[in-house]
């Protein structure tokens, strides 16, 4: 669904409607996919370093390796030799173990990262578990950065050929990763409990 082109446009076109624009040069997103909740993330985080750099993670001792623009809820457990960054949210409750890595992803809430695992352009659900030594990974989806006021391209979840086009990885709430899998470009619904790795794939 597009919002200019299957609601603002039959609006506009019905008999008394106005339709009025607000004209912005800022920073704005779509949310219409999960890579796009990446995408903004990104420049979520951007604003917290320009207008809020007290609420971002900072290095430190005892502290995880901080690299760019990190948030790390108040009340996660993150411990001190993980690394994450650049573009990292942490949610409430969630526990990140040792030596883990995560880059460009979204832990939500009570989630739950187990040592040594890694964690690339992917969201872990609320109350998810990935396993110890375990690979959660998707494709970063990103506008052209060398176009002017270019925005996320909402690209179908299926190609011509039936196959799952490379997008960002999402588990779903209550989701179990065991350890030593590979997820890559995946999507997995909520209350799943994984056995083996998968590759672009939907799992129901």
């Amino acid at each position: 669904m597009s919002l200019e082109h299957d609601i603002v446009a039959p609006l506009a076109a019905q008999g008394g409607r106005k339709v009025h624009v607000y004209l912005t040069d800022l920073w704005w997103s779509q949310m219409k996919t999960a890579g796009s909740a990446i995408y903004a993330n990104r420049h979520y985080l951007e604003l917290y370093h320009k207008a809020h750099p007290e609420r971002l993670a900072q290095n430190g001792t005892g502290k995880p390796t901080i690299i760019g623009d990190v948030f790390i809820h108040p009340s996660a457990t993150v411990d001190k030799t993980a690394t994450l960054g650049p573009n990292v949210s942490i949610g409430p409750g969630a526990m990140v173990g040792s030596g883990v890595r995560i880059r460009e992803s979204i832990i939500l809430g009570n989630a739950t990262v187990n040592d040594h695992s890694l964690v690339l352009h992917s969201i872990v659900g609320w109350n998810s578990t990935v396993g110890n030594w375990t690979r959660v990974e998707g494709t970063p989806c990103d506008p052209n950065p060398n176009r002017p006021f270019a925005k996320m391209e909402n690209v179908p979840l299926f190609n011509t050929d039936g196959r799952l086009n490379p997008s960002i990885t999402v588990l779903g709430c209550n989701v179990t990763v065991p350890s030593e899998v590979v997820v890559l470009n995946s999507i997995v619904l909520p209350h799943k409990d994984l056995g083996q790795s998968y590759k672009n794939e939907i799992i129901l």
